[in-house]
């Protein structure tokens, strides 16, 4: 469906049942956000609020709340998108079927930006503080947009194709951003737009920086989609929203003709304010940080705007369906891209980049007397030398040889797998002092922390505990819990420090009978970490930093390889540098539950 402006889709998904509408005035301090947050978790519909308190403009959100929602929306391109992608990994299947693939040629041709000497985003001006200050979670430092566009260009190559437009949290508003004269931009400089602001700097210029929000849904999906280097996520946005991207200038400022909004301003060289806390997709905040400061000069407006915003916290949300129709899209492009690779799952449940599984094979290196990881190491390396892949925390590498119906998709199988074949003395892989995601606190600094390969291949080499054995716990330790076959969680008093937790950790002693115990959680509240396998993911992997927080029953260091002979344990406490977990605001979820009482908008809904 070729959308022309949100307006276009907010009409298209409510005539065909896929929105609804909030006629009661809502706060966009809260309220807005509760609301998202509960629809979404009831698998519930788009939605429209008419009445934004405070405020002109009308705001949409859960656009992309499921998959099949966002398959509606592209469901004119997105076959021959699927093919475009297909035949990039093997171009000769377009040579054998020319009249089958002709129809990808023609979404190819759509792909290229188009100058537009029509823009309606330029009819109307407004300032910051009219716009919809949407703020998410209590402890945010202000408002935000959510969904931002984040439009630069590289100051050697001006131009349109060779620009990068990226999904870069903006904040609107709070800490020590002087109202409508500036904003804040959260981003690393390793990002597309950081490449353009560095090179500005180097020649001591500001960087002319345009905030899209709005538009067709094609050009969200363009600034989340991870493209391969050198292609322009505007071409993108014109093939799957079949309709050429459409731009115009003004005062050297790229315009976004199908935007409903676009913000424009500069960024200065090392020109830096506070920006956050924002309550993040890990599920806790992210912290307090100086990142860019853009000074604003306009902000512009279509007639009719509509505001789209989404609201992130712990996984699953509605960015978990941008994964899904990703990878729906991409289908097997990264494994096609690393060679031996079979398949990979960045796990929603933890926050996606802490914990990474994969399949590779052993296809080269003969054993006379065991199986052993070898190529599926070197895959793992190539996996972390990947894109984004590059900030994965844990992973977790099985081979297929051992069981070719495994699945990455299903974490407590493929766990189990892993679980029933690793040895501990030889199968830990780690990276101390490296960088992890920014958005990640378990390190002790700022995108600081370590990474673990597990990498586990050969025979089944025990059974697994399906039952709670005898533990000698230590002072301080209490209430084991099963998690799942092999795994056991333990409650245990305040952290202290990782030197403590080693020694206290020489005390454990489990009694097995036949079946192993092969892996034990230290956490805060053993009976939620046990109580789903999503809680067990998200404690395990988002509150723990692998240097530090893994310890083993039996441990040894020889020839500075670490390993142990019993069960690995990881910390997963909270520790004092931890950033604070996300949590609802109890008088904000009553006002949410009566707008879900009958004759309200959301009866039937929540």
């Amino acid at each position: 469906m070729a959308y022309k402006s949100t307006y276009d889709c907010v009409t298209d998904l409510e005539r065909n049942g896929h929105l609804i509408r909030i006629s009661e005035e809502v706060d966009p301090y809260l309220e807005m956000a509760a609301i998202h947050l509960r629809v979404f978790q009831n698998n519930g519909p788009a939605i429209y609020f008419e009445n934004v308190k405070g405020c002109q403009f009308g705001a949409v959100s859960n656009l992309f709340g499921t998959l099949e929602r966002s398959k509606f929306m592209f469901r004119d391109t997105l076959e021959n998108i699927q093919k475009l992608v297909e035949l990039k990994g093997d171009p000769i299947k377009a040579l054998k079927s020319p009249l089958k693939n002709i129809s990808v040629g023609m979404t190819a041709l759509k792909a290229f930006p188009r100058k537009s000497y029509n823009n309606p985003v330029l009819a109307n001006k407004t300032t910051i503080d009219k716009l919809p200050l949407i703020q998410c979670w209590p402890n945010d430092g202000g408002a935000f947009i959510t969904l931002p566009l984040v439009y630069t260009e590289d100051i050697d190559k001006p131009g349109v194709m060779d620009s990068n437009l990226g999904m870069y949290r903006i904040q609107l508003n709070g800490n020590e951003y002087q109202l409508n004269k500036e904003v804040g931009l959260h981003y690393q400089l390793h990002r597309g737009i950081g490449v353009h602001q560095s090179k500005a700097n180097a020649k001591e210029q500001p960087l002319k920086v345009s905030i899209f929000v709005g538009g067709p849904p094609s050009h969200i999906l363009a600034g989340v989609m991870p493209l391969p280097e050198g292609i322009s996520e505007l071409t993108f946005a014109g093939a799957i929203g079949d309709r050429r991207f459409r731009y115009t200038y003004q005062d050297g400022y790229c315009i976004s003709s199908d935007a409903d909004f676009v913000i424009t301003g500069e960024v200065y060289p090392n020109e830096n304010k506070p920006e956050g806390p924002f309550g993040d997709h890990l599920g806790y905040y992210s912290l307090k940080h100086d990142f860019p400061v853009m000074r604003v000069t306009n902000v512009f407006h279509r007639k009719n705007a509509i505001w789209p915003f989404t609201v992130v916290g712990r996984p699953p949300q509605e960015d978990t369906q941008f994964g899904a129709l990703i990878h729906e899209i991409t289908g097997d492009a990264i494994p096609q891209e690393i060679p031996g690779l079979h398949e990979i799952n960045a796990v929603d449940a933890a926050g996606v980049h802490p914990l990474l599984f994969a399949i590779g094979s052993e296809r080269y290196t003969p054993y006379i007397n065991e199986r052993k990881p070898a190529e599926i190491l070197t895959i793992a390396n190539h996996i972390l030398g990947t894109g984004q892949l590059s900030l994965v925390k844990y992973l977790f590498i099985a081979t297929k040889e051992d069981n070719p119906k495994l699945s990455t998709q299903n974490p407590e199988q493929f766990l189990k797998h892993i679980l029933e074949r690793v040895d501990w003395t030889r199968d830990l892989h780690f990276q101390t002092n490296t960088t992890i995601d920014t958005l990640d606190y378990s390190g002790e600094g700022l995108n600081s922390g370590s990474k673990l390969v597990i990498a586990a291949a050969g025979e089944k080499k025990r059974e697994l505990a399906i039952e709670l054995p005898d533990i000698n716990l230590p002072d301080g330790y209490r209430e084991p819990k099963m998690v799942m076959p092999g795994v056991v969680a333990i409650s245990a008093s305040t952290y202290q420090s990782s030197s403590e937790t080693e020694k206290q950790t020489l005390g454990f002693n489990v009694k097995h009978s036949t079946n192993e115990i092969v892996l034990i959680i230290l956490v805060d509240d053993s009976e939620f970490c046990a109580k789903t396998i999503n809680n067990f993911l998200w404690t395990t992997f988002t509150k723990s930093n692998p240097s530090h927080d893994i310890h083993g029953i039996d441990s040894f260091m020889e020839n500075k390889h670490w390993g142990c002979r019993g069960a690995l344990i990881i910390d997963a406490r909270t520790k004092s540098h931890h950033a604070p977990p996300l949590e609802l605001d109890p008088e904000i979820e009553k006002r949410v539950d009566k707008l879900g009482a009958k004759g309200k908008s959301l009866y039937g809904v929540i």
